[in-house]
């Protein structure tokens, strides 16, 4: 099992993927939504709220382990659990949810 710092390590390297990838940029973009509305972390600030790390670490954590009981492997593209676990490292990277860890 991951902890959301391994997570947020090991994808936090798609991030140089944004500068010649616009389309996977708006996939994560999606992504960032959706987790930010399914942990109730968005509103109607321009600035949203970060989200509440434990929150996310709950849902990361559930999300990878659903993917290891369907024995999901990591493509060399952007599928659905790529640009899902990015979009979760993006999330803990701009908002600084780990110790020592804000872009």
């Amino acid at each position: 099992m991951f902890s959301l710092a391994e997570i947020s390590s090991a994808y936090r390297t798609r991030f140089a993927e944004f500068a010649f990838e616009p389309a996977f940029v708006a996939m994560v973009d999606q992504h960032v939504a959706d987790v930010r509305t399914r942990l109730d972390a968005d509103g109607p600030e321009l600035e949203p709220a970060a989200p509440d790390s434990e929150r996310l670490a709950d849902y990361a954590l559930g999300f990878v382990d659903a993917l290891a009981e369907n024995d999901w492997r990591e493509p060399v593209g952007h599928d659905y659990a790529v640009c899902r676990l990015t979009a979760i490292s993006w999330l803990v990277h701009s908002h600084g949810l780990l110790p020592g860890v804000r872009d």
